[in-house]
């Protein structure tokens, strides 16, 4: 059988990252707000982000001006306000929303909490330049 020469550089892998069921399982309480996973990989081209609401909380209006957003609802149920005027849609598990960038945008979680996944394009690090 003939050897295959190896290369430097490894091919890249699909790699498993983690449960999202078993993360947003978990029973919130109003103190578990906040993000229980984030997109940590080296070389990734993409951030990621699974996200709690507690019960009630919420995420106040506001715009993403650069970046296009996929939301998945993962878990638990709440209301997406849509626009400047906040119309609300209804969120539940399953639920899935563009938010093209520039768009405005709510979440307000429901009485058993939500969490939901985000995706977006990575944002590049800051970097420090040469004076012109």
């Amino acid at each position: 059988m003939e050897r295959v020469p190896q290369t430097h550089e490894e091919e890249p892998m699909p790699t498993p990252l983690c449960d999202i069921d078993a993360l947003a399982a978990a029973a919130p309480t109003v103190s578990a707000t906040g993000v229980l996973w984030k997109l940590t990989e080296s070389g990734r081209q993409l951030d990621a982000n699974l996200v709690r609401l507690a019960p009630g909380r919420h995420i106040a209006p506001h715009a993403e001006p650069d970046l296009d957003v996929l939301v998945l609802v993962v878990s638990g149920a709440g209301t997406f306000g849509a626009g400047t005027e906040g119309e609300p849609l209804p969120l539940v598990a399953g639920s899935l929303f563009w938010l093209p960038h520039g768009s405005t945008r709510s979440i307000t979680a429901g009485d058993d909490g939500l969490a939901y996944l985000t995706v977006h394009r990575r944002r590049p690090g800051m970097q420090i330049g040469r004076a012109r």
